[in-house]
């Protein structure tokens, strides 16, 4: 009786519209400042930084990743946070979800040394180099 009842369940829930069980990213995506991608390689050791001073439009976008060229795709929605290089505190930029970002209204709430950290909201989407450094 338990299994039936545990096997109903199982079933309804996969039949439920919309409703997924940890969905693993299958889609790469980078953080992008206007059409630079931020992250110097995009491997495993890949790194983003950027000055204090770098203004344009932050997005984080899929990509299409070939041995000679990355190339940026679309933009999908990312939250924003903030970590403290002293304390090492993660506090949220906003509450809301971002497309675009002018980069100048974000490095307004950072100090040499913070790391911009970046949430996709879509577990379809991998983002690997998901904190800047702020030189």
């Amino acid at each position: 009786m338990k299994t039936t009842a545990c096997l109903l369940l199982i079933g309804l829930a996969c039949a439920a519209p919309g409703l997924t069980f940890a969905q693993q990213p299958n889609t790469c995506s980078a953080a992008f400042v206007g059409n630079r991608m931020l992250v110097d390689q995009y491997t495993t050791t890949g790194r983003c930084r950027l000055s204090a001073k770098t203004t344009g439009e932050l997005t984080v976008r899929t990509v299409a990743l070939s041995p000679t060229a990355t190339r940026a795709i679309d933009k999908i929605g990312f939250k924003v946070a903030i970590r403290d290089k002293s304390t090492g505190t993660l506090r949220m930029y906003a509450g809301h979800t971002f497309q675009k970002l002018p980069l100048q209204r974000v490095l307004a709430s950072c100090r040499k040394g913070d790391r911009i950290v970046l949430l996709t909201v879509d577990n379809r989407y991998a983002l690997p180099h998901n904190e800047i450094l702020v030189q």
